[in-house]
C-alpha cells in the first residue's frame, strides 16, 4: 500500500494540471470570441474611476455584479445570433460602452424605458439592463430595461408601427462640453447609424432640447425622421414596434476613435470616414491644405484657439509673431459656444494649422482638411498620455499630421503660483494618485501657459515643413 502512495498523488497531479490547463485554454478560447477588451489605458482608469465615483467610498457597481450571469449568457449568444431574426446581442467590446442588437419583433414602451423582444417561438426569458448613454455608470443616466419574453402571450400590443430600425440612446451625462459632445455622442452615433443611410430613427432619452438643435445638421444627415423624445410620453399603453433597435451607443477606445473592425452592419469605419462626413453635412469647401509645392509664394494659415478661461496662453500675441516668423499667416480664434457649429465648422475648415491648449477646442480638429495640423500644447504635469489619447491618436486617424509641445514647469503659472517645492511642481505623478480631482484642480483649472517661443519655434518649423511637401 505505501508503494502505491506517491504513483496515486502524482497521478492525481498531472491529472490536475491537465484540467487546469483544458479549462485555460477552453476560457481564453471564448474570451478571444467574445471581443471582450479588458486593457485600459492610465487616461481611461482615471476617467472611469472619477465618473463611476459619487462622493468618497461610494460606487455604482452593483448592477455589475447583479448582471454577470445574464452578460456572460448573453455573449455565449453571439457570433452568428447577430444575424439572427428573434435573438438580443449584447456587446461590450472596449472599455467604456454596452449595447444590445435586438432584432425581431422588438416592442417599446417609453415611459416604463422597456425594450422587449417578442420571440416567433418559445424561448427563454432574459433581462438586460443597459445604460444608453455611452459612458456606462453615470448616476444621471436612466437604464433600459431590455427584455426576451419566453412568447407571444406576455407581449404589449403595438400602438405604433414602425418599418426602419431605431437607435435608441441618452443625452446628458458629460455633454455640452464639445469634446463630449462628439466623443460621448455625435460618433457613436455615426458608428449605429451610418450604415443604414439615413433610413434609422432616433429614440432620445434624458433630452436636452439645446442638443439636437445645436447638432440638428448632422442629425438630418444621419437620419431622414425627426427625433422621437421618449421623455414625454405619458400614455403608458403607447408601444412603439421596430424591426430592429439598437439599444444605446457604442464608444470604441474613448472619445474621438473608431475601431474599424467594430463597426456594425459587416462594413468598415474609421474616424477619417467621420471627418469626411463633416466636410459633407457642413458642405465644407476644402479636403486639402495649402501645397507649397503647387503655390510656392502661399502663406500657410495657422488658426490659435484663444481660450477665456483656465489654460490660456499668457503671451498670445508673441506666439502669433513667432508663427508669422516661421511663414505662417496667423491669427487668434475665440470659438465660443454662442457661434453655430455650422459657422464654426466653415471658420476652421479654411485653416491649415489647428494650435491650442489641450482642451475641448481642439476638437474642432474634426473639420480640418485631410493632411492639415494639429499642434497640441500639453500642460505641465505629465499630462502627456491623457493628450495623446484624446487628441494626438485620433489626430492620426483623422488623417491630420500631429504635433505636440509639451509645456516645462517655468513655462507654467503654476510655478509662480505653488513655488518649486509643491507637489504639483515637485511631483506631478503624487498629484495623479490623488484622483482625478487633484489632477483637474491643478493642471487643467489653475494652470496657464507663457511659452518660450524659441523653445516652441522648431515645432513650428515642423508644421510649416509638412506643408511644404503637400
Amino acid at each position: 500500500m505505501k508503494s502505491w502512495a506517491p504513483i496515486n498523488l502524482n497521478v492525481g497531479l498531472v491529472v490536475g494540471v491537465l484540467f487546469v490547463l483544458l479549462t485555460y485554454l477552453v476560457l481564453s478560447q471564448q474570451a478571444a470570441s467574445s471581443g471582450l477588451n479588458v486593457a485600459a489605458t492610465v487616461a481611461q482608469w482615471i476617467m472611469d474611476k472619477h465618473l463611476t465615483t459619487n462622493g468618497p467610498g461610494e460606487t455604482f457597481v452593483a448592477s455589475d455584479v447583479q448582471q454577470t450571469a445574464e452578460k456572460q449568457a448573453a455573449q455565449d449568444s453571439g457570433g452568428s445570433a447577430a444575424a439572427e431574426k428573434g435573438k438580443v446581442v449584447y456587446n461590450t467590446k472596449g472599455s467604456y460602452s454596452e449595447t444590445c442588437e435586438v432584432d425581431g419583433d422588438v416592442r417599446i414602451n417609453s415611459t416604463a424605458l422597456s425594450v422587449t423582444l417578442v420571440p416567433a417561438s418559445w424561448s427563454e426569458r432574459r433581462e438586460w439592463r443597459i445604460w444608453p448613454y455611452s459612458r456606462k455608470n453615470l448616476p444621471d443616466i436612466k437604464m433600459v430595461t431590455v427584455t426576451q419574453l419566453e412568447d407571444k402571450a406576455a407581449a404589449p400590443p403595438c400602438t405604433e408601427t414602425y418599418n426602419i430600425p431605431a437607435v435608441l440612446f441618452a443625452l446628458g451625462g458629460l455633454t455640452g462640453n464639445f469634446w463630449h459632445d462628439f466623443g460621448d455622442v455625435l460618433v457613436p452615433l455615426f458608428i449605429a447609424s451610418r450604415h443604414y443611410d439615413g433610413e434609422v430613427q432616433f429614440l432620445i432619452s434624458n433630452m436636452k432640447p439645446w442638443w439636437p438643435a445645436a447638432y440638428r445638421t448632422i442629425l438630418q444627415r444621419l437620419s431622414k425622421y425627426d427625433a422621437v423624445n421618449l421623455d414625454v410620453d405619458d400614455d403608458a399603453q403607447h408601444v412603439r414596434c421596430f424591426p430592429h433597435v439598437t439599444v444605446g451607443i457604442h464608444m470604441h477606445n474613448g472619445g474621438l476613435s473608431i475601431v474599424p473592425e467594430w463597426a456594425p452592419g459587416g462594413g468598415r469605419l474609421s474616424m477619417a470616414d467621420f471627418t469626411r462626413f463633416m466636410r459633407e453635412v457642413y458642405a465644407l469647401p476644402r479636403d486639402a491644405p495649402a501645397s507649397l509645392v503647387r503655390e510656392p509664394g502661399k502663406r500657410p494659415r495657422l488658426l490659435l484657439v484663444h481660450r477665456g478661461h483656465s489654460r490660456r496662453f499668457m503671451n498670445e500675441q508673441e506666439i502669433l509673431r513667432a508663427a508669422e516668423a516661421a511663414g505662417f499667416e496667423a491669427v487668434a480664434v475665440d470659438l465660443r459656444r454662442d457661434v453655430t457649429v455650422d459657422a464654426q465648422a466653415r471658420v476652421v475648415n479654411s485653416f491649415d494649422v489647428l494650435l491650442g491648449v489641450h482642451g475641448a477646442g481642439l476638437t474642432n480638429a474634426v473639420f480640418l482638411p485631410p493632411g492639415a495640423v494639429l499642434v497640441q500644447v500639453v500642460p505641465y504635469g505629465k499630462m502627456d498620455t491623457i493628450a495623446t489619447l484624446e487628441f494626438g491618436l485620433p489626430a492620426k486617424e483623422m488623417g491630420l499630421k500631429y504635433l505636440d509641445y509639451v509645456v516645462s514647469a517655468e513655462e507654467s503659472t503654476l510655478l509662480e503660483m505653488l513655488g518649486p517645492e509643491h507637489p504639483a511642481i515637485k511631483d506631478p505623478d503624487s498629484i495623479h494618485r490623488s484622483g482625478w480631482d487633484k489632477m483637474t484642480e491643478f493642471y487643467l483649472n489653475k494652470q496657464d501657459v507663457r511659452i518660450d517661443v524659441a523653445r516652441f519655434a522648431p515645432v513650428l518649423a515642423q508644421a510649416f515643413d509638412h506643408l511644404h511637401q503637400q
